[in-house]
């Protein structure tokens, strides 16, 4: 049951999704149509839909496993189901629904996973973070890799430049070789990175590290060097290789071009390089594309960086409550531990 006024062009619509992060896009679309499939099933209309259809929904969520895990959504799952539900209304240029009531069903629903006494279930109360890629990581990770190759070269450029300016993997992936400036003066390198959550651009000036097998200035200056041995002068920065390390023809379709023409990475397959580097180190745990913009929040602030300084170098608007949740937390008795020096 769809309605819609027509005011919006496909060329606006095509607008609007872009401003999406890929991998934002991709969950909401599977979101809402699941949304809608519940609709059709129920005979709910979905776009639009009401507060009670959405409300609905939303206890529907937190009483139905899912298949694949046999547990309901979590909590964090189904607020961006509420966000995905929302943001097909506005861009079908119509008014979003009224979501206080579902947002009171999750919110009973988060309590009542927190005060569990099952730790699955509190589990499930909290954002299922990503392990921080801090730099004893990362030296662990690129240990491993042939950096004779152009795909050692461009993996360890990969980790090591992501973490040095705090970047999603969409946002690095959309970095091209003129993004990256050498300093005149040689401190090292500067990178203009577009930071889509914010919106705007920003030029994180990265310098020569203490330790070469991890500097990022050194690992990003040799894939540059790669490259243009390569005749790749210009484009994408981090490009498809294929199995034997060499630049990956492009890809066809029954005969039609697919992906970047360019050859550029996908987000996916950057997360990708992160958790093989991880698996080929033997390092346990959840490592994707936020392990690096974790990693760098964690390590400059436990160096003694201002927050301050760490927000704006990795893209975040000042004062942002966000960033303090990408701070790996210690088990309580190290030197940051708050009853130090109190005087008890």
């Amino acid at each position: 049951m769809t309605h819609t006024d027509g005011r919006l062009s496909p060329q606006a619509r095509a607008a609007v999704e872009a401003g999406i992060p890929d991998s934002t896009r991709r969950a909401y679309s599977s979101d809402f149509r699941q949304f809608a499939t519940w609709c059709a099933e129920n005979g709910h209309g979905y776009l639009p839909a009401t507060a009670d259809t959405v409300t609905e929904y939303i206890a529907h969520l937190i009483a139905t496993p899912r298949p694949r895990t046999g547990q309901p959504y979590s909590p964090s799952s189904i607020e961006r189901v509420i966000a995905s539900i929302r943001t097909a209304h506005k861009a079908a240029a119509l008014t979003p629904p009224e979501t206080k009531g579902a947002r009171k069903v999750l919110s009973g629903y988060r309590a009542a996973l927190s005060d569990s006494d099952d730790d699955a279930a509190r589990q499930r109360a909290q954002h299922k973070r990503v392990n921080a890629a801090v730099p004893a990581t990362l030296r662990k990770f690129v240990s491993a890799m042939d950096r004779t190759t152009l795909k050692g070269k461009r993996d360890a450029a990969l980790l090591l430049l992501g973490h040095a300016v705090a970047a999603r993997a969409s946002e690095l992936v959309a970095l091209n070789v003129g993004s990256v400036t050498v300093d005149p003066e040689g401190r090292g390198i500067a990178v203009s990175v577009y930071r889509k959550k914010v919106k705007k651009w920003t030029n994180p000036k990265v310098m020569y590290g203490s330790h070469p097998a991890t500097c990022p200035v050194r690992a990003t200056l040799a894939l540059l060097e790669a490259l243009a041995a390569e005749g790749r002068t210009d484009g994408p920065l981090f490009v498809r290789l294929d199995r034997h390390s060499r630049l990956a023809p492009p890809m066809t379709r029954r005969g039609r071009p697919i992906g970047d023409p360019e050859g550029r990475m996908t987000t996916q397959a950057a997360a990708d390089v992160i958790e093989n580097a991880a698996a080929a180190a033997g390092a346990e745990g959840r490592w994707r594309g936020h392990s690096l913009r974790r990693g760098f929040v964690t390590a400059a602030r436990a160096a003694g960086a201002d927050m301050v300084d760490i927000g704006r170098h990795g893209g975040w608007a000042d004062g942002s409550k966000a960033l303090l949740a990408y701070i790996e937390e210690d088990d309580g008795w190290s030197d940051n531990n708050p009853l130090i020096g109190i005087g008890l």
